[in-house]
């Protein structure tokens, strides 16, 4: 799709941050590292708030994320929580500001409302409008005149009939057409630059007449590269003293296009090559139907697969000794060099998924607070799992998963150490443990990766 050429001229690139971004799950946050740092771009995510030492530990970053799990969260939570994160990240400096949201844009009124998100991001920064960039090609996710679109089992699905995020067991996705579907979230003005405009070069005269005092979201169409381009142009061109953005990593790859067409990132986007080790650690708490092929590859080609019983990890009686039972299976597996996967679920269809609500009301326990044992289970596992054994390479799949594991462990940080599948990099965490410091980790949404993803993992072999 050839783009017209804006008479705009390209602005400087400024030292210091570019960008400073919330994710609203851990697995997204490191999609965002992966997209930068692959184009040169510093980057670091932080797991809690950072302290003066850790900033200055990584004061040549040009980036500076924070992972959240606001994605399961409710607007009041969003309206005590984000408020505060949003003025730390933004008094950095960076002349971005970014509220990092899942590329299947799975929401809701009630669950993870990204229009929320925006009302409160808006008033931090205080622009004239709050471009949003959801389309991501790298991972097979397209915005076309407003729908979004997905692949999931080798072909591309409009979001409301994807196998996966159709039938999300929280926030299941009914509305293709994402100004429709944010507008339930927010009474703010919802615009949008199209595919058409873009092609014709009327992206900038359309942006320019969007804008106003009332900070209007406006989304742009992406569906390939130059439409990409265009769109990292657009954000970049029109920052004016700062702008708020609620964007998937398609903001990252957008703004890297255009910085690249530009000529001040190298041309060609790289990571290393994460070298093979004998054995990896692997939980799981994701339902996807990826994460299943995942686990049914793994076990038909010599992984140990071990299945967490929910019933037990939500009684008190009976947690503890679930737990004891699946370290000991695993520190077993290791020992043999063979690499352990303990997950909870095995595909939305999984009788553990479908009774999920009737084995939380058992319990007495709310669905959220079943949840949380379940991640909190799955973390304390892995903690034991790395204390009983020589393992430097884990990976948490799901996104409520990665952060329960992912605070448990004490880790503080996490840069990018090599790359993996397209949004999965190999994280390097840093930690003021020294047993957790440099552990390698990979932090995998559910819908992401090739079936054999835990055996390229351990190899380090990527296609």
């Amino acid at each position: 799709m050839p783009i017209s050429n804006s008479n705009a001229t390209p602005s400087a690139w400024p030292d210091g941050l570019l960008l400073t971004y919330y994710g609203d799950d851990f697995t997204g946050s490191t999609d965002v590292m992966e997209a930068f740092t692959a184009a040169g771009i510093p980057t670091v995510l932080f797991l809690e708030v950072p302290r003066v030492d850790d900033l200055t530990r990584f004061g040549h970053m040009r980036c500076i994320g924070l992972a959240g799990q606001s994605r399961g969260k409710s607007p009041e939570w969003m309206q005590r929580e984000l408020p505060a994160v949003f003025e730390r990240l933004h008094a950095m400096g960076a002349p971005v500001l970014q509220y990092k949201v899942c590329s299947t844009f799975d929401s809701s009124p009630r669950v993870g409302s990204i229009g929320q998100a925006v009302d409160l991001g808006v008033k931090t920064v205080g622009s004239t409008w709050s471009p949003m960039v959801v389309g991501a090609p790298r991972l097979k996710r397209y915005q076309v005149f407003g729908h979004l679109f997905a692949a999931a089992n080798g072909a591309v699905h409009r979001i409301d009939r994807h196998p996966t995020m159709s039938r999300h067991p929280v926030t299941p996705m009914q509305e293709g057409d994402l100004r429709v579907h944010l507008a339930a979230q927010t009474p703010r003005r919802i615009e949008l630059i199209d595919l058409a405009e873009l092609s014709d070069g009327a992206g900038q005269a359309r942006c320019t007449a969007l804008q106003g005092d009332d900070t209007p979201v406006v989304m742009i169409d992406v569906a390939d590269t130059a439409s990409q381009i265009e769109a990292g142009r657009l954000v970049w061109e029109n920052r004016g003293q700062g702008v708020f953005s609620a964007s998937s990593s398609g903001l990252q790859y957008a703004l890297a296009a255009y910085w690249r067409q530009q000529g001040v990132i190298p041309e060609t986007p790289s990571l290393p090559v994460a070298q093979l080790v004998p054995c990896i650690a692997v939980v799981s708490g994701s339902c996807s139907p990826m994460s299943a092929a995942q686990i049914q590859w793994a076990r038909a080609h010599g992984f140990a697969t071990e299945r967490l019983d929910i019933a037990k990890c939500l009684d008190p009686v009976h947690a503890e000794a679930e737990i004891a039972r699946l370290v000991s299976a695993a520190l077993a597996s290791i020992a043999k060099q063979i690499s352990p996967i303990v997950f909870s679920a095995e595909g939305p269809e999984d009788p553990a998924v479908l009774n999920f609500d009737d084995t939380a009301a058992a319990a007495k326990l709310s669905k959220s607070e079943a949840a949380a044992r379940v991640g909190h289970a799955l973390a304390e596992i892995m903690r034991r799992v790395l204390d009983g054994s020589n393992i430097r390479r884990i990976v948490v799949a799901g996104g409520d998963s990665s952060g329960a594991v992912g605070s448990h462990l004490g880790i503080r940080a996490l840069t990018v150490e090599a790359g993996m599948a397209p949004g999965v990099p190999l994280c390097r965490a840093w930690s003021d443990e020294p047993k957790r410091d440099g552990l390698e980790v990979a932090l995998k949404g559910g819908q992401l990766g090739a079936p054999n993803f835990y055996d390229q993992v351990r190899s380090g072999q990527f296609a």
